[in-house]
């Protein structure tokens, strides 16, 4: 129990604080070097009341200590992650240019529309970085629910696009349920993981079983498979980064890995889907065997980037009226690439290499274990439709419906990837205010 006078010393420290969060941590350290200085002094034989006095004086003046932890504990704001974030945006509106194929709009209602949903994308950042990220790291069970609440609403009222059922229609907007769905899920499984260690019963190992395929399930019935693809390797970098009991994470991968197998062997011999993914699996593996029917796409995306040249042809042609589809969501780098060349396209393939890079370096500049997680899942869910997104225009994986984050056109994704960066940036701002949670020399 701390003394009065160590009480009014700190009172007169935290008061040149102007973080309140830190005040709770900069009173238990100073606290406890307090008492280390005093209980040093009464062994040398002074009185309690003149040890502690001494401690006081050996700290020095509580104000310039105050200052200096003010300056320390202030909140951060990850400039580099908002250049970014701008970059991004402005280079968003070049697909725009020329107009969008089967869209009436003029292309000042297309760029405002687009400028609009960038305002939103703003508010949401801003709204989600002063919001006290640690206060939500006991609500995973209402994330979950509200994820799952998410498909049965798509399932009932759901709005089908080209064969997925995963739009929600509202008054003047539309939104992708799946990607909605998949941010509170990611929110849900940061703070399972945050306590992962608390399932190491069987029956709760199977509970956490059932949570883990659950999401993935609603994501094949859509059909959104990429969403799917993009949970699942989220969940997969927070698991790896979470503090988990090396014989509890042995069970969990073992099981999971069975349910896999499982799995696949079910949708592979599944009337249903079989004949969806052998054809996506056979166009891939050999487009040319039909050119002009699945193997198109394949056979268009090689030769616009063949097309291309290093300075390219100019953002007024005629290629995403005349060949390439979607050109302004699924198939944005390539018309970049064609419309301004390799050297642009390679400029965007490091700028958002930095951007991801710079989120996970990011994740460890934290101590806290719930934050970290939540970093650590928000740089895959950057990393994952990127790294795709490019790849799939070089025939390296099989084409999917699948954006370019904060590139690519579409309300539903930008407002989607602006929350997780709200989130990213949040735990950034906090990282030297909250208390930390993660001992470096802790064995599992």
């Amino acid at each position: 129990m701390s003394s009065p006078k160590f009480e009014e010393f700190l009172s007169k420290v935290t008061s040149k604080v102007k973080s309140t969060e830190a005040h709770n941590r900069i009173k238990k350290e100073l606290t406890h070097h307090l008492q280390e200085l005093s209980q040093s002094y009464k062994k040398r034989g002074f009185s309690e009341e003149d040890s502690d006095e001494k401690a006081i004086q050996e700290m020095g003046n509580p104000f310039i200590i105050g200052e200096k932890l003010n300056h320390l504990y202030k909140p951060k704001m990850d400039w580099i992650l908002i250049v970014l974030f701008v970059i991004f945006a402005s280079i968003s509106f070049l697909p725009l240019v020329g107009g969008i194929p089967g869209i009436s709009s003029s292309i000042t209602n297309i760029m405002g529309r687009q400028a609009i949903w960038y305002s939103l994308a703003a508010l949401v950042i801003i709204g989600f970085l002063f919001f006290n990220y640690q206060k939500s790291k006991n609500w995973w069970m209402h994330f979950y629910a509200i994820g799952l609440f998410i498909h049965v609403y798509l399932y009932l009222f759901g709005y089908t696009v080209n064969g997925a059922k995963k739009w929600i229609s509202l008054p003047g907007l539309t939104v992708d349920g799946t990607l909605l769905s998949l941010f509170f899920i990611f929110l849900a499984w940061a703070g399972i993981f945050n306590k992962i260690n608390e399932f190491r019963s069987w029956k709760k190992q199977g509970f956490l079983l059932v949570l883990f395929w659950i999401p993935i399930l609603l994501y094949m019935i859509v059909p959104n498979f990429m969403v799917g693809v993009i949970y699942f390797f989220c969940l997969l970098g927070m698991f790896t980064f979470a503090r988990v009991h090396k014989k509890l994470a042995i069970n969990l991968f073992v099981s999971n890995l069975v349910a896999g197998i499982i799995f696949i062997i079910m949708i592979i011999t599944t009337t249903s889907h079989q004949s969806y993914f052998l054809t996506r699996l056979s166009t891939f593996i050999n487009p040319n065997a039909d050119p002009n029917g699945a193997g198109y796409m394949y056979r268009v995306v090689r030769n616009v980037l063949a097309e291309a040249g290093w300075f390219g042809n100019g953002l007024n042609n005629d290629l995403k009226f005349q060949l390439l589809p979607e050109s302004h969501t699924d198939f944005a780098f390539p018309f970049l690439v064609y419309s301004l060349g390799w050297t642009f396209g390679i400029g965007i393939c490091l700028v958002l290499l930095i951007f991801i890079l710079r989120i996970s370096k990011n994740a460890f500049k934290t101590k806290d274990h719930y934050g970290r997680l939540i970093v650590i899942g928000g740089a895959v869910l950057f990393a994952v439709p990127t790294t795709w997104n490019i790849l799939m225009a070089f025939g390296i994986v099989p084409i999917m419906e699948v954006s370019l984050p904060f590139i690519s056109y579409g309300g539903s994704a930008i407002l989607f990837y602006a929350a997780v960066l709200g989130f990213i940036l949040n735990v950034y701002r906090r990282k030297d205010i909250v208390e930390p949670t993660i001992a470096d020399d802790i064995n599992i």
